[in-house]
Protein backbone atom coordinates (compact mmCIF):
# COMPACT_ATOMS: atom_id res chain seq x y z
CA UNK A 1 0.00 0.00 0.00
CA UNK A 2 3.00 2.52 0.85
CA UNK A 3 4.01 1.96 -3.01
CA UNK A 4 0.55 2.78 -4.29
CA UNK A 5 0.66 6.03 -2.50
CA UNK A 6 1.69 7.86 -5.25
CA UNK A 7 -0.70 6.91 -7.23
CA UNK A 8 -3.80 8.28 -5.51
CA UNK A 9 -5.27 9.85 -8.21
CA UNK A 10 -5.55 7.30 -10.67
CA UNK A 11 -6.47 4.64 -7.44
CA UNK A 12 -9.07 7.36 -7.11
CA UNK A 13 -10.30 7.06 -10.63
CA UNK A 14 -9.91 3.09 -10.56
CA UNK A 15 -12.41 3.30 -8.12
CA UNK A 16 -14.99 5.25 -9.82
CA UNK A 17 -14.79 3.28 -12.34
CA UNK A 18 -15.23 -0.04 -10.34
CA UNK A 19 -18.39 1.86 -9.04
CA UNK A 20 -19.76 2.55 -11.66
CA UNK A 21 -19.13 -0.91 -13.52
CA UNK A 22 -20.89 -2.51 -10.64
CA UNK A 23 -23.63 -0.50 -10.46
CA UNK A 24 -23.89 -0.90 -14.39
CA UNK A 25 -23.90 -4.47 -14.09
CA UNK A 26 -26.54 -5.00 -10.77
CA UNK A 27 -28.77 -2.02 -12.63
CA UNK A 28 -28.79 -3.85 -16.00
CA UNK A 29 -29.49 -7.36 -14.00
CA UNK A 30 -32.39 -5.86 -12.20
CA UNK A 31 -33.89 -4.33 -15.46
CA UNK A 32 -35.14 -8.65 -16.26
CA UNK A 33 -38.22 -7.48 -13.49
CA UNK A 34 -39.86 -4.75 -15.82
CA UNK A 35 -38.43 -6.86 -19.33
CA UNK A 36 -40.76 -9.68 -17.99
CA UNK A 37 -43.76 -8.15 -15.71
CA UNK A 38 -44.29 -5.20 -17.68
CA UNK A 39 -43.39 -5.62 -21.26
CA UNK A 40 -42.91 -9.63 -21.77
CA UNK A 41 -45.86 -10.97 -20.10
CA UNK A 42 -48.52 -8.17 -21.56
CA UNK A 43 -46.54 -8.45 -25.21
CA UNK A 44 -45.49 -4.76 -25.00
CA UNK A 45 -42.82 -5.83 -28.03
CA UNK A 46 -42.12 -1.40 -28.18
CA UNK A 47 -41.38 -1.22 -24.81
CA UNK A 48 -39.19 -3.94 -24.12
CA UNK A 49 -36.62 -2.94 -27.03
CA UNK A 50 -36.16 0.34 -25.21
CA UNK A 51 -35.61 -1.97 -22.09
CA UNK A 52 -33.24 -4.18 -23.94
CA UNK A 53 -31.69 -1.20 -25.10
CA UNK A 54 -31.25 0.78 -21.73
CA UNK A 55 -29.59 -2.63 -20.79
CA UNK A 56 -27.53 -2.81 -23.54
CA UNK A 57 -26.54 0.49 -22.72
CA UNK A 58 -25.80 -0.33 -19.56
CA UNK A 59 -23.58 -3.38 -19.92
CA UNK A 60 -21.82 -1.45 -22.66
CA UNK A 61 -20.65 0.44 -20.44
CA UNK A 62 -19.54 -1.64 -17.66
CA UNK A 63 -17.65 -3.10 -20.26
CA UNK A 64 -16.17 0.04 -20.90
CA UNK A 65 -15.32 1.30 -17.30
CA UNK A 66 -13.95 -2.39 -16.91
CA UNK A 67 -11.75 -1.78 -19.70
CA UNK A 68 -10.42 1.64 -18.41
CA UNK A 69 -9.98 0.77 -14.82
CA UNK A 70 -7.63 -2.74 -16.33
CA UNK A 71 -5.36 -0.97 -18.31
CA UNK A 72 -5.04 1.98 -15.07
CA UNK A 73 -3.89 -0.41 -13.01
CA UNK A 74 -1.80 -2.22 -15.14
CA UNK A 75 0.13 1.49 -15.02
CA UNK A 76 -0.27 1.83 -11.65
CA UNK A 77 1.22 -1.80 -10.90
CA UNK A 78 4.28 -1.81 -13.50
CA UNK A 79 4.97 1.66 -11.72
CA UNK A 80 5.01 0.17 -8.42
CA UNK A 81 6.13 -2.64 -8.90
CA UNK A 82 9.68 -0.40 -10.85
CA UNK A 83 9.83 1.47 -7.65
CA UNK A 84 9.76 -2.09 -5.26
CA UNK A 85 13.07 -3.52 -7.82
CA UNK A 86 14.40 -0.12 -7.23
CA UNK A 87 14.29 0.21 -3.90
CA UNK A 88 15.23 -3.45 -3.27
CA UNK A 89 18.49 -2.81 -5.67
CA UNK A 90 19.04 0.14 -3.22
CA UNK A 91 18.70 -1.58 -0.48
CA UNK A 92 21.18 -4.62 -1.77
CA UNK A 93 23.95 -2.07 -1.83
CA UNK A 94 23.67 -1.17 1.32
CA UNK A 95 23.86 -4.41 3.05
CA UNK A 96 26.64 -5.71 4.54
CA UNK A 97 28.71 -8.51 3.08
CA UNK A 98 28.06 -10.96 6.03
CA UNK A 99 24.45 -11.18 4.52
CA UNK A 100 25.51 -12.06 0.80
CA UNK A 101 28.00 -14.62 2.47
CA UNK A 102 25.27 -16.17 4.22
CA UNK A 103 22.36 -16.35 1.23
CA UNK A 104 22.77 -18.15 -1.78
CA UNK A 105 23.37 -15.55 -4.88
CA UNK A 106 20.53 -17.64 -6.62
CA UNK A 107 17.90 -17.28 -3.94
CA UNK A 108 18.75 -13.45 -3.95
CA UNK A 109 18.58 -13.74 -7.54
CA UNK A 110 15.08 -15.36 -7.30
CA UNK A 111 13.65 -12.00 -5.64
CA UNK A 112 14.40 -9.66 -7.80
CA UNK A 113 12.59 -11.94 -10.59
CA UNK A 114 9.73 -14.82 -9.42
CA UNK A 115 9.15 -12.82 -6.40
CA UNK A 116 8.38 -9.51 -8.04
CA UNK A 117 7.03 -10.82 -10.86
CA UNK A 118 4.35 -12.74 -8.46
CA UNK A 119 3.74 -9.22 -7.03
CA UNK A 120 3.82 -7.94 -10.21
CA UNK A 121 0.49 -10.15 -11.44
CA UNK A 122 -1.36 -9.82 -8.76
CA UNK A 123 -1.14 -6.19 -8.77
CA UNK A 124 -1.93 -6.18 -12.33
CA UNK A 125 -4.68 -8.41 -12.25
CA UNK A 126 -6.02 -9.71 -9.01
CA UNK A 127 -6.13 -6.47 -6.84
CA UNK A 128 -8.64 -4.47 -9.37
CA UNK A 129 -10.28 -7.77 -9.69
CA UNK A 130 -11.03 -8.10 -5.98
CA UNK A 131 -12.24 -4.94 -5.42
CA UNK A 132 -14.85 -5.19 -8.33
CA UNK A 133 -15.73 -8.58 -6.53
CA UNK A 134 -16.23 -7.32 -3.42
CA UNK A 135 -18.41 -4.04 -5.09
CA UNK A 136 -20.52 -6.28 -7.23
CA UNK A 137 -21.08 -8.78 -4.51
CA UNK A 138 -22.20 -5.88 -2.07
CA UNK A 139 -24.66 -4.30 -4.43
CA UNK A 140 -25.75 -7.71 -5.40
CA UNK A 141 -26.89 -8.55 -2.12
CA UNK A 142 -28.49 -5.53 -1.26
CA UNK A 143 -31.02 -5.56 -4.48
CA UNK A 144 -31.57 -9.48 -3.09
CA UNK A 145 -33.09 -8.14 -0.21
CA UNK A 146 -34.93 -5.42 -2.21
CA UNK A 147 -36.54 -8.25 -4.49
CA UNK A 148 -36.84 -10.95 -2.14
CA UNK A 149 -35.53 -11.37 1.73
CA UNK A 150 -36.70 -14.91 2.31
CA UNK A 151 -34.75 -16.06 -1.59
CA UNK A 152 -31.45 -13.78 0.49
CA UNK A 153 -31.88 -16.09 3.19
CA UNK A 154 -31.70 -19.15 1.33
CA UNK A 155 -28.63 -17.34 -0.69
CA UNK A 156 -27.12 -16.37 2.90
CA UNK A 157 -26.88 -19.70 3.95
CA UNK A 158 -24.92 -20.99 0.70
CA UNK A 159 -22.55 -18.04 1.03
CA UNK A 160 -22.05 -18.91 4.81
CA UNK A 161 -20.70 -22.60 3.56
CA UNK A 162 -18.44 -20.59 0.52
CA UNK A 163 -16.94 -17.94 2.79
CA UNK A 164 -15.60 -20.92 5.28
CA UNK A 165 -14.43 -23.23 2.77
CA UNK A 166 -11.95 -20.05 1.35
CA UNK A 167 -11.25 -19.07 4.41
CA UNK A 168 -9.80 -23.06 5.37
CA UNK A 169 -8.31 -23.82 2.08
CA UNK A 170 -7.55 -20.31 1.62
CA UNK A 171 -5.52 -20.55 4.88
CA UNK A 172 -3.41 -23.72 4.33
CA UNK A 173 -2.65 -22.47 0.88
CA UNK A 174 -0.75 -19.46 2.39
CA UNK A 175 1.85 -21.49 4.29
CA UNK A 176 2.16 -23.61 1.03
CA UNK A 177 2.90 -20.74 -1.18
CA UNK A 178 5.23 -19.49 1.46
CA UNK A 179 6.92 -23.12 1.00
CA UNK A 180 6.43 -22.76 -2.81
CA UNK A 181 8.74 -19.42 -3.03
CA UNK A 182 10.80 -20.70 -0.36
CA UNK A 183 11.94 -23.98 -2.82
CA UNK A 184 11.90 -22.02 -5.78
CA UNK A 185 14.25 -19.85 -4.46
CA UNK A 186 16.80 -23.03 -3.47
CA UNK A 187 16.39 -24.13 -7.21
CA UNK A 188 17.28 -21.28 -8.26
CA UNK A 189 20.40 -20.84 -6.10
CA UNK A 190 21.51 -24.51 -7.10
CA UNK A 191 21.32 -23.62 -10.63
CA UNK A 192 23.24 -20.43 -10.51
CA UNK A 193 25.71 -22.17 -8.35
CA UNK A 194 25.89 -25.12 -11.67
CA UNK A 195 25.97 -22.38 -14.18
CA UNK A 196 28.98 -20.52 -12.57
CA UNK A 197 30.93 -23.76 -11.42
CA UNK A 198 30.69 -25.59 -14.93
CA UNK A 199 34.14 -25.78 -15.82
CA UNK A 200 34.50 -27.10 -11.93
CA UNK A 201 31.65 -29.79 -12.77
CA UNK A 202 33.37 -31.39 -16.00
CA UNK A 203 36.48 -31.40 -14.66
CA UNK A 204 35.82 -33.61 -12.01
CA UNK A 205 33.02 -35.39 -13.63
CA UNK A 206 30.00 -34.56 -11.35
CA UNK A 207 27.56 -33.96 -13.67
CA UNK A 208 25.70 -37.45 -12.35
CA UNK A 209 25.89 -36.07 -8.70
CA UNK A 210 24.99 -32.85 -9.55
CA UNK A 211 22.20 -34.19 -12.03
CA UNK A 212 20.94 -35.85 -8.83
CA UNK A 213 20.84 -33.41 -6.49
CA UNK A 214 19.06 -31.22 -8.52
CA UNK A 215 16.04 -33.54 -9.03
CA UNK A 216 15.95 -33.72 -4.78
CA UNK A 217 15.74 -29.89 -5.10
CA UNK A 218 13.44 -29.78 -8.41
CA UNK A 219 11.39 -32.71 -6.50
CA UNK A 220 10.72 -30.49 -3.44
CA UNK A 221 9.54 -27.72 -5.53
CA UNK A 222 6.89 -29.59 -7.64
CA UNK A 223 6.04 -31.56 -4.34
CA UNK A 224 5.39 -27.49 -2.66
CA UNK A 225 3.91 -26.24 -5.33
CA UNK A 226 1.83 -29.38 -6.16
CA UNK A 227 0.71 -28.85 -2.95
CA UNK A 228 0.10 -25.55 -3.00
CA UNK A 229 -1.73 -25.45 -6.91
CA UNK A 230 -3.70 -27.97 -4.96
CA UNK A 231 -5.23 -26.63 -2.96
CA UNK A 232 -5.88 -23.42 -5.23
CA UNK A 233 -7.26 -25.71 -7.88
CA UNK A 234 -9.60 -26.94 -5.94
CA UNK A 235 -11.54 -23.66 -5.12
CA UNK A 236 -12.99 -22.91 -8.82
CA UNK A 237 -14.78 -26.37 -8.84
CA UNK A 238 -15.66 -26.09 -5.50
CA UNK A 239 -17.20 -22.77 -5.54
CA UNK A 240 -18.74 -23.93 -9.11
CA UNK A 241 -20.53 -26.86 -7.23
CA UNK A 242 -22.17 -24.93 -4.17
CA UNK A 243 -22.93 -22.75 -6.87
CA UNK A 244 -25.13 -25.44 -8.43
CA UNK A 245 -26.43 -26.43 -5.15
CA UNK A 246 -27.72 -22.50 -4.16
CA UNK A 247 -29.04 -22.34 -7.55
CA UNK A 248 -31.81 -25.61 -7.40
CA UNK A 249 -32.32 -24.64 -4.12
CA UNK A 250 -32.78 -21.31 -4.84
CA UNK A 251 -35.25 -22.43 -7.89
CA UNK A 252 -37.51 -24.50 -5.60
CA UNK A 253 -38.06 -22.23 -2.69
CA UNK A 254 -38.33 -19.13 -5.87
CA UNK A 255 -40.87 -21.81 -7.89
CA UNK A 256 -43.47 -21.94 -4.90
CA UNK A 257 -43.22 -18.06 -4.10
CA UNK A 258 -44.16 -17.10 -8.00
CA UNK A 259 -46.98 -19.47 -8.02
CA UNK A 260 -48.33 -17.81 -4.73
CA UNK A 261 -47.69 -14.57 -5.98
CA UNK A 262 -47.61 -14.69 -9.67
CA UNK A 263 -44.63 -12.36 -9.76
CA UNK A 264 -42.13 -14.42 -12.60
CA UNK A 265 -40.21 -11.23 -12.95
CA UNK A 266 -38.74 -11.15 -9.53
CA UNK A 267 -37.89 -14.77 -9.77
CA UNK A 268 -36.17 -15.02 -12.81
CA UNK A 269 -34.41 -11.47 -11.71
CA UNK A 270 -33.12 -13.21 -7.89
CA UNK A 271 -31.86 -16.32 -10.54
CA UNK A 272 -30.14 -14.46 -12.09
CA UNK A 273 -28.56 -12.35 -8.85
CA UNK A 274 -27.75 -16.33 -7.56
CA UNK A 275 -26.14 -16.86 -10.44
CA UNK A 276 -24.59 -13.55 -10.22
CA UNK A 277 -23.92 -13.19 -6.77
CA UNK A 278 -21.45 -16.60 -6.44
CA UNK A 279 -19.73 -15.54 -9.70
CA UNK A 280 -17.37 -12.55 -7.28
CA UNK A 281 -17.19 -15.71 -4.38
CA UNK A 282 -15.63 -17.38 -7.68
CA UNK A 283 -13.79 -15.19 -8.78
CA UNK A 284 -12.05 -14.26 -5.19
CA UNK A 285 -11.86 -17.78 -4.94
CA UNK A 286 -9.68 -18.40 -8.49
CA UNK A 287 -7.57 -15.49 -7.60
CA UNK A 288 -6.48 -16.56 -3.98
CA UNK A 289 -3.49 -18.55 -5.87
CA UNK A 290 -2.53 -15.46 -7.37
CA UNK A 291 -2.77 -13.26 -4.23
CA UNK A 292 -1.50 -15.93 -1.87
CA UNK A 293 1.52 -16.66 -3.88
CA UNK A 294 2.14 -12.82 -4.20
CA UNK A 295 1.70 -12.44 -0.08
CA UNK A 296 4.25 -15.15 -0.14
CA UNK A 297 6.88 -13.51 -2.45
CA UNK A 298 5.92 -10.38 -1.14
CA UNK A 299 7.03 -11.38 2.42
CA UNK A 300 10.38 -12.37 0.85
CA UNK A 301 11.10 -9.11 -0.44
CA UNK A 302 10.26 -7.39 2.12
CA UNK A 303 12.54 -9.52 4.32
CA UNK A 304 15.26 -8.54 2.70
CA UNK A 305 14.04 -4.63 2.41
CA UNK A 306 14.20 -5.12 6.13
CA UNK A 307 17.61 -6.38 7.06
CA UNK A 308 19.72 -4.18 8.74
CA UNK A 309 21.83 -1.70 6.71
CA UNK A 310 25.53 -1.43 6.90
CA UNK A 311 25.65 0.72 9.95
CA UNK A 312 28.32 3.28 9.14
CA UNK A 313 28.61 6.05 12.01
CA UNK A 314 31.40 7.40 10.96
CA UNK A 315 32.04 11.29 10.46
CA UNK A 316 35.66 11.35 9.08
CA UNK A 317 35.75 12.20 5.53
CA UNK A 318 38.17 12.10 2.84
CA UNK A 319 39.02 15.29 0.73
CA UNK A 320 41.84 16.22 -1.89
CA UNK A 321 44.46 19.09 -1.43
CA UNK A 322 42.52 21.20 -3.97
CA UNK A 323 39.47 21.02 -1.46
CA UNK A 324 41.65 22.00 1.40
CA UNK A 325 42.10 25.69 -0.04
CA UNK A 326 46.08 25.00 0.19
CA UNK A 327 46.36 24.61 3.59
CA UNK A 328 48.22 21.60 2.80
CA UNK A 329 50.62 22.82 0.17
CA UNK A 330 53.61 21.34 1.97
CA UNK A 331 52.62 17.56 0.63
CA UNK A 332 54.54 16.81 -2.41
CA UNK A 333 54.22 13.46 -2.32
CA UNK A 334 51.62 11.04 -3.56
CA UNK A 335 49.92 10.54 -0.14
CA UNK A 336 49.47 14.27 0.07
CA UNK A 337 47.52 14.82 -2.07
CA UNK A 338 44.35 13.72 0.21
CA UNK A 339 43.86 14.48 3.58
CA UNK A 340 41.05 13.52 6.54
CA UNK A 341 39.02 15.91 7.29
CA UNK A 342 38.08 15.78 11.25
CA UNK A 343 35.98 17.93 13.66
CA UNK A 344 39.89 19.07 14.94
CA UNK A 345 41.01 19.52 11.54
CA UNK A 346 43.10 18.27 8.31
CA UNK A 347 45.26 15.43 9.05
CA UNK A 348 47.21 14.07 5.53
CA UNK A 349 46.09 11.26 4.36
CA UNK A 350 50.07 9.33 4.83
CA UNK A 351 48.72 5.24 5.20
CA UNK A 352 49.81 4.45 8.45
CA UNK A 353 47.81 1.80 9.77
CA UNK A 354 47.76 -0.03 13.26
CA UNK A 355 45.95 -3.20 14.93
CA UNK A 356 45.97 -2.95 18.35
CA UNK A 357 45.04 -6.19 20.63
CA UNK A 358 42.39 -6.98 17.87
CA UNK A 359 40.12 -9.65 18.26
CA UNK A 360 37.46 -11.62 15.50
CA UNK A 361 35.58 -14.21 14.61
CA UNK A 362 32.90 -14.22 11.36
CA UNK A 363 30.84 -16.71 14.44
CA UNK A 364 30.20 -15.96 17.63
CA UNK A 365 32.04 -17.63 19.75
CA UNK A 366 34.88 -18.64 17.04
CA UNK A 367 37.93 -16.54 16.88
CA UNK A 368 39.61 -16.09 13.85
CA UNK A 369 42.27 -13.58 15.24
CA UNK A 370 43.62 -13.51 18.82
CA UNK A 371 44.98 -10.54 20.58
CA UNK A 372 46.49 -9.16 16.92
CA UNK A 373 48.82 -5.86 16.68
CA UNK A 374 50.48 -4.63 13.82
CA UNK A 375 52.03 -1.50 13.10
CA UNK A 376 52.02 -0.24 9.29
CA UNK A 377 53.96 2.57 8.54
CA UNK A 378 53.24 5.02 5.76
CA UNK A 379 54.84 3.70 2.76
CA UNK A 380 55.63 0.41 4.12
CA UNK A 381 55.25 -2.94 2.45
CA UNK A 382 53.72 -5.75 5.10
CA UNK A 383 53.34 -9.14 4.19
CA UNK A 384 51.33 -11.83 5.51
CA UNK A 385 52.38 -15.13 5.02
CA UNK A 386 50.77 -18.46 6.59
CA UNK A 387 48.66 -21.48 6.58
CA UNK A 388 45.29 -21.32 4.61
CA UNK A 389 42.77 -20.23 7.33
CA UNK A 390 45.40 -18.64 9.22
CA UNK A 391 43.48 -15.07 9.50
CA UNK A 392 45.46 -12.84 6.06
CA UNK A 393 42.49 -12.29 4.16
CA UNK A 394 40.44 -11.79 7.16
CA UNK A 395 43.04 -8.64 8.15
CA UNK A 396 42.20 -6.87 4.77
CA UNK A 397 38.38 -7.36 5.33
CA UNK A 398 38.89 -5.77 8.94
CA UNK A 399 40.71 -2.38 7.14
CA UNK A 400 38.37 -2.29 4.83
CA UNK A 401 35.71 -2.47 7.40
CA UNK A 402 34.01 -5.30 6.01
CA UNK A 403 33.34 -6.57 9.11
CA UNK A 404 33.58 -4.70 12.63
CA UNK A 405 35.71 -6.24 15.53
CA UNK A 406 34.65 -7.34 18.90
CA UNK A 407 37.62 -6.40 20.33
CA UNK A 408 40.55 -4.22 20.00
CA UNK A 409 41.12 -0.64 18.27
CA UNK A 410 42.26 0.14 14.36
CA UNK A 411 43.25 3.39 13.46
CA UNK A 412 44.04 4.70 10.25
CA UNK A 413 46.72 7.46 10.14
CA UNK A 414 45.48 7.82 14.07
CA UNK A 415 42.58 7.92 13.52
CA UNK A 416 39.60 5.24 14.51
CA UNK A 417 38.94 3.24 11.73
CA UNK A 418 35.28 3.60 12.80
CA UNK A 419 34.99 7.13 13.05
CA UNK A 420 35.65 7.42 9.19
CA UNK A 421 33.23 6.79 6.87
CA UNK A 422 32.78 3.82 4.87
CA UNK A 423 32.92 5.46 1.46
CA UNK A 424 35.62 7.51 2.35
CA UNK A 425 37.93 4.37 3.83
CA UNK A 426 37.28 2.37 0.38
CA UNK A 427 38.10 5.14 -1.47
CA UNK A 428 41.58 5.07 -0.16
CA UNK A 429 42.47 1.79 -0.17
CA UNK A 430 42.64 -0.16 -3.64
CA UNK A 431 42.80 -3.89 -3.86
CA UNK A 432 43.59 -6.55 -6.04
CA UNK A 433 41.84 -9.83 -5.02
CA UNK A 434 42.88 -13.69 -6.27
CA UNK A 435 39.42 -13.94 -7.60
CA UNK A 436 38.56 -11.51 -10.45
CA UNK A 437 35.61 -10.02 -11.64
CA UNK A 438 34.73 -8.21 -14.57
CA UNK A 439 31.53 -6.80 -15.89
CA UNK A 440 30.13 -6.69 -19.28
CA UNK A 441 31.34 -4.05 -20.70
CA UNK A 442 34.35 -2.55 -22.84
CA UNK A 443 38.00 -3.61 -21.70
CA UNK A 444 38.15 0.58 -20.65
CA UNK A 445 35.32 0.55 -18.72
CA UNK A 446 36.18 -2.48 -17.08
CA UNK A 447 39.79 -0.65 -16.06
CA UNK A 448 37.94 2.89 -15.27
CA UNK A 449 35.86 1.07 -12.37
CA UNK A 450 38.42 1.69 -10.42
CA UNK A 451 38.27 5.83 -10.87
CA UNK A 452 34.95 6.41 -13.30
CA UNK A 453 35.93 9.67 -14.21
CA UNK A 454 39.47 8.58 -15.22
CA UNK A 455 40.45 9.84 -19.16
CA UNK A 456 41.34 7.80 -22.30
CA UNK A 457 45.01 8.54 -21.21
CA UNK A 458 44.77 7.28 -17.69
CA UNK A 459 43.23 4.11 -18.29
CA UNK A 460 46.16 3.93 -20.86
CA UNK A 461 48.41 4.50 -18.19
CA UNK A 462 46.96 2.36 -16.02
CA UNK A 463 46.79 -0.49 -18.33
CA UNK A 464 50.73 0.19 -19.53
CA UNK A 465 51.65 0.06 -15.81
CA UNK A 466 50.38 -3.39 -15.07
CA UNK A 467 51.72 -4.28 -18.27
CA UNK A 468 48.11 -5.50 -19.60
CA UNK A 469 48.67 -2.94 -22.96
CA UNK A 470 50.76 -5.12 -24.69
CA UNK A 471 47.80 -7.98 -24.71
CA UNK A 472 44.90 -5.37 -25.14
CA UNK A 473 46.77 -3.83 -28.59
CA UNK A 474 46.25 -6.86 -29.65
CA UNK A 475 42.09 -7.68 -29.20
CA UNK A 476 39.72 -7.15 -31.85
CA UNK A 477 38.74 -3.03 -30.50
CA UNK A 478 41.64 -2.69 -28.24
CA UNK A 479 40.24 -1.08 -25.50
CA UNK A 480 36.82 -0.64 -26.51
CA UNK A 481 36.55 -4.78 -26.71
CA UNK A 482 33.04 -5.95 -25.02
CA UNK A 483 33.90 -8.75 -22.70
CA UNK A 484 31.29 -10.71 -21.45
CA UNK A 485 30.68 -13.79 -19.02
CA UNK A 486 33.32 -12.36 -16.27
CA UNK A 487 35.79 -12.24 -19.06
CA UNK A 488 35.67 -15.75 -19.98
CA UNK A 489 37.15 -14.80 -23.37
CA UNK A 490 40.01 -14.26 -21.18
CA UNK A 491 42.85 -16.03 -19.89
CA UNK A 492 43.28 -16.31 -15.82
CA UNK A 493 46.27 -14.18 -16.29
CA UNK A 494 44.96 -11.33 -18.61
CA UNK A 495 41.72 -10.82 -16.56
CA UNK A 496 44.16 -10.56 -13.54
CA UNK A 497 46.17 -7.89 -15.39
CA UNK A 498 42.82 -6.21 -15.66
CA UNK A 499 42.37 -6.50 -12.40
CA UNK A 500 45.54 -4.73 -11.49
CA UNK A 501 44.91 -2.27 -14.11
CA UNK A 502 42.17 -1.19 -12.03
CA UNK A 503 43.24 -1.17 -9.48
CA UNK A 504 46.52 1.19 -10.83
CA UNK A 505 44.18 3.46 -12.31
CA UNK A 506 41.83 4.16 -8.57
CA UNK A 507 45.17 5.27 -7.28
CA UNK A 508 44.41 4.92 -4.09
CA UNK A 509 47.19 5.70 -1.05
CA UNK A 510 46.90 2.03 0.43
CA UNK A 511 47.23 -1.03 -1.70
CA UNK A 512 46.07 -4.69 -0.99
CA UNK A 513 47.21 -7.80 -2.68
CA UNK A 514 45.45 -10.54 -1.74
CA UNK A 515 47.37 -13.28 -3.98
CA UNK A 516 47.27 -10.59 -6.97
CA UNK A 517 49.93 -13.03 -8.80
CA UNK A 518 48.07 -16.24 -7.94
CA UNK A 519 46.46 -17.34 -11.26
CA UNK A 520 49.69 -15.55 -13.79
CA UNK A 521 52.13 -17.64 -15.02
CA UNK A 522 55.92 -17.11 -14.27
CA UNK A 523 56.72 -15.47 -17.48
CA UNK A 524 53.77 -13.27 -16.74
CA UNK A 525 54.85 -12.57 -13.54
CA UNK A 526 57.92 -11.38 -14.15
CA UNK A 527 56.70 -9.23 -16.88
CA UNK A 528 54.63 -7.52 -14.18
CA UNK A 529 56.84 -7.23 -10.93
CA UNK A 530 58.39 -3.93 -12.78
CA UNK A 531 54.87 -2.63 -12.86
CA UNK A 532 53.97 -3.50 -9.45
CA UNK A 533 57.07 -2.34 -7.79
CA UNK A 534 55.62 1.37 -9.53
CA UNK A 535 52.15 0.22 -8.64
CA UNK A 536 53.34 0.14 -4.60
CA UNK A 537 56.36 2.52 -4.61
CA UNK A 538 54.88 5.84 -2.20
CA UNK A 539 52.25 3.65 -0.69
CA UNK A 540 51.22 1.37 1.93
CA UNK A 541 51.41 -2.24 0.80
CA UNK A 542 49.94 -5.32 2.46
CA UNK A 543 50.49 -8.53 0.42
CA UNK A 544 49.10 -11.72 0.87
CA UNK A 545 50.71 -14.09 -0.50
CA UNK A 546 51.69 -18.14 -0.84
CA UNK A 547 54.73 -17.56 -2.96
CA UNK A 548 57.16 -16.69 -0.64
CA UNK A 549 59.63 -15.89 -3.71
CA UNK A 550 57.24 -12.51 -4.17
CA UNK A 551 57.43 -11.14 -0.47
CA UNK A 552 61.00 -10.94 -0.30
CA UNK A 553 61.25 -7.46 -0.56
CA UNK A 554 58.72 -6.53 2.46
CA UNK A 555 59.48 -4.31 4.62
CA UNK A 556 58.01 -6.66 7.53
CA UNK A 557 56.49 -9.81 7.19
CA UNK A 558 54.10 -11.66 9.45
CA UNK A 559 53.99 -15.47 10.12
CA UNK A 560 50.11 -15.73 11.12
CA UNK A 561 48.84 -19.52 12.30
CA UNK A 562 45.61 -19.75 14.06
CA UNK A 563 44.62 -15.65 14.19
CA UNK A 564 48.07 -14.96 16.24
CA UNK A 565 51.59 -13.62 15.20
CA UNK A 566 54.04 -16.04 15.35
CA UNK A 567 56.91 -13.88 14.11
CA UNK A 568 57.55 -11.14 12.10
CA UNK A 569 60.45 -9.19 10.81
CA UNK A 570 62.11 -9.15 7.14
CA UNK A 571 63.12 -11.99 5.25
CA UNK A 572 66.47 -12.20 5.89
CA UNK A 573 65.82 -12.37 10.34
CA UNK A 574 62.98 -14.65 9.58
CA UNK A 575 65.10 -17.14 7.52
CA UNK A 576 68.07 -16.73 10.48
CA UNK A 577 65.38 -17.80 13.17
CA UNK A 578 65.03 -21.08 11.64
CA UNK A 579 61.00 -20.86 12.83
CA UNK A 580 58.36 -21.23 11.11
CA UNK A 581 58.93 -18.94 8.09
CA UNK A 582 61.85 -20.79 7.44
CA UNK A 583 59.98 -23.97 7.58
CA UNK A 584 57.36 -22.74 4.64
CA UNK A 585 59.81 -21.15 2.84
CA UNK A 586 62.12 -24.15 2.18
CA UNK A 587 59.02 -25.83 1.51
CA UNK A 588 58.34 -23.33 -0.99
CA UNK A 589 61.60 -23.53 -2.40
CA UNK A 590 61.73 -27.51 -2.69
CA UNK A 591 58.35 -27.08 -4.37
CA UNK A 592 59.55 -24.83 -6.95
Amino acid sequence: MVYLRPYRLQLGLVALCLVGSSACTVMGSYLLKPAINDYIIPGDFEGLAQTLLLMGGLYLTAALLTFLYTRLMVYIGQNAVANIRRDLFEKMQTLPLRYFDTHPHGDLMSRFTNDIDTVSEALNNSFASFLSCGLTFAGTIIMMIILSPVLTLVTFLSLFVMMNAIRIVGGKSGAFFKGQQQTLGAVNGYVEEMITGQKVVKVFCREAPSKAEFAVKNEAYRQSATTAQSFAGAMMPMMGNLGHINYAITCCVGGILAVQSGDLGTLVTFLNYSRQVVQPVSQVAQQSNTILSAVAGAERVFDMMEQASEIDNGTVTLVSVEETNGTLQEAQNRTGLWAWKTAEGLVPLAGLVRFTDVDFGYVEGQKVLKNLSLHAKAGQQIAFVGSTGAGKTTITNLINRFYDIQRGTITFDGIEIRDIRKESLRRSLGMVLQDTHLFTGTIADNIRFGMLDATDAQVEAAAKLANAHGFIRHLPKGYDTVITDDGGSLSQGERQLLNIARAACADAPVLILDEATSSIDTHTEGLIQQGMDKLMAGRTVFIIAHRLSTVRNAKAILVLEQGEVLERGTHDELLQNQGRYHQLYTGQAELD
